[in-house]
């Protein structure tokens, strides 16, 4: 079965540059080995963009695994109309989608997406002892870096608060660095949807960060 050619294999031309396809084509003809290449080299974008929309990091990684397994599947469908990294965002997307519906429909496990912002880059700071233990300079470090973590769990917990196809475009577009085409692709929406949705999402996002800001000034 694996030694099938597929449609990308036979023509050997892709209708976009895509620094993937060679690792793509080993993958079509059964290299699972190439496939691990390709996962070593998005899992941790696949991972944050899960993470964003899930706002919990066990639930974002199970997202990533299950979307991997799907590509793995579906590979051989993949024709070069778009990026292979497009074409995952896009499953990714989907998947994210389909883990937040089975969710809302367990009411015994409902959460909305940043009320519990695990964050997939945090090191673990037991407590506030190795404050004590530390120099002045260590110090300063490690408060700064708490700083940090807390402004990021307040702008997750922001962007949990939006509509789903707000959160979504937001962070394709403005936590990915995508381009409009690209989204448009992933999403299948015109690319007038794109930006006037684009649009709302930031002014939604910017009041929700406005009114975080209030509740501790």
């Amino acid at each position: 079965m694996w030694m099938e050619r597929s449609g990308l294999a036979e023509n050997k031309i892709a209708t976009v540059e895509d620094n993937d396809l060679k690792w793509v084509l080993l993958c079509q003809k059964g290299d699972v080995e190439a496939f691990g290449i390709l996962v070593e080299r998005y899992q941790k974008k696949m991972l944050n963009v899960a993470y964003r929309m899930t706002g919990d990091y066990e639930e974002s990684c199970e997202v990533v695994q299950d979307a991997f397994l799907a590509a793995f599947r579906t590979i051989k469908k993949f024709r070069g109309e778009a990026r292979f990294s497009t074409w995952l965002y896009g499953i990714v997307i989907n998947s994210t989608k389909n883990r937040l519906k089975q969710l809302k429909r367990d009411k015994s496990r409902f959460w909305h997406a940043g009320d519990n912002p695990g964050d997939p880059g945090d090191g673990a700071i037991d407590g506030f002892d190795c404050l004590a233990a530390s120099g002045s300079g260590q110090q300063e470090s490690l408060l700064e870096h708490l700083e940090k973590k807390e402004l990021e769990a307040g702008v997750q917990k922001c962007i949990g608060l939006l509509e789903s196809d707000h959160r979504e475009i937001l962070i394709l577009r403005d936590i990915q660095g995508l381009s409009y085409d690209e989204i448009v692709t992933i999403l299948k929406i015109p690319p007038g949807t794109v930006r006037s949705r684009l649009f709302r999402a930031r002014i939604a996002l910017k009041d929700l960060l406005l009114a975080r800001i209030g509740e501790f000034s």
